[in-house]
């Protein structure tokens, strides 16, 4: 039984009558089960007219002109999903704590390992509440720990991206890296372009022991792997990066030291002034 398969299907006269776990198992090898696990688990896409969507019911209605998409992967599929924890629920939106592995995002190759995802199918049983529509108004690096704000609809989802993208909200990080850093002045800035843009960052140094400093962080600006760019442009690079640091013996010791410790910011909707931390237990350890 092939490990990855790829395929894409258009529904015709002949096989509209049939269902899509039917129709993507005679013609991949696969069973149905798998066929229907990887739907649940969101490799299987539904194109019709100008739309596209991830299909999850075996027993939708087809129509000729359907496209199917079936991206399996049996290693991705199989994955254990580390599970995040409830810090606190506004219903309109709500704060997570991220464990290390869990994506922020799902791809073309399933969503059951990103935290929307997880959230949108657990949340109801935890509160024992209606389902929620969840949305992303920030991400988190996959390696990345801590804090995360997801949105329940869509005036919340809209107030809090202008929020994160007019960095209204006050975001804090920590990390341990390689190094002596207290070097540094308190709050060293870093003005340091990324990908072409600019990027600032602010830190500062905490503990130092054994090779290592626990460092604090602020962003200033937000672009993709800022904090782990500058820190090694720096040439203090992250313990456990694997993608910037300097030795690749030293960087795979451990996962990424990074996390998102705080977010503060007024709440958009309620007008109150919120701060969330992560708890001690939580927090990176060396």
């Amino acid at each position: 039984m092939p490990d990855i398969v790829e395929t894409i299907l258009t529904v015709d006269e002949d096989n509209q009558s049939l269902k899509a776990s039917q129709l993507l198992a005679s013609h991949t090898g696969l069973s149905q089960t798998r066929i229907k696990d990887a739907m649940q688990k969101g490799a299987v896409w539904l194109s019709r007219g100008k739309g596209t969507k991830r299909l999850r019911r075996a027993s939708k209605p087809l129509q000729v002109g359907d496209r199917l998409a079936l991206n399996y992967n049996a290693r991705l599929l199989e994955q254990t999903v580390p599970e995040p924890g409830l810090v606190h629920d506004a219903h309109d939106y709500s704060v997570w704590f991220k464990p290390y592995g869990l994506y922020c995002q799902g791809s073309r190759w399933g969503d059951f390992a990103s935290i929307n995802r997880w959230v949108e199918t657990h949340l109801p049983a935890m509160l024992d509440c209606a389902e929620r529509p969840v949305f992303m108004v920030h991400r988190l690096d996959r390696a990345t720990t801590g804090l995360m704000l997801l949105c329940h609809n869509k005036r919340a989802a809209r107030l809090f991206s202008e929020m994160f993208r007019d960095n209204a909200v006050d975001k804090r990080y920590q990390a341990i890296v390689k190094g002596d850093f207290s070097v540094f002045a308190e709050d060293h800035e870093v003005d340091e372009k990324v990908d072409g843009k600019s990027a600032r960052s602010l830190f500062s140094h905490v503990e130092h022991r054994s090779g290592f400093s626990l460092v604090n962080v602020q962003l200033l600006t937000g672009r993709k792997h800022q904090i782990r760019r500058h820190l090694s442009f720096l040439g203090y690079p992250i313990a456990g990066d694997r993608l910037y640091g300097s030795e690749a013996e030293d960087s795979h010791e451990c996962d990424l030291q990074l996390q998102s410790v705080s977010l503060q910011f007024t709440c958009p909707i309620s007008g109150e002034d919120q701060r969330f931390s992560v708890a001690d237990n939580q927090r990176l350890s060396w």
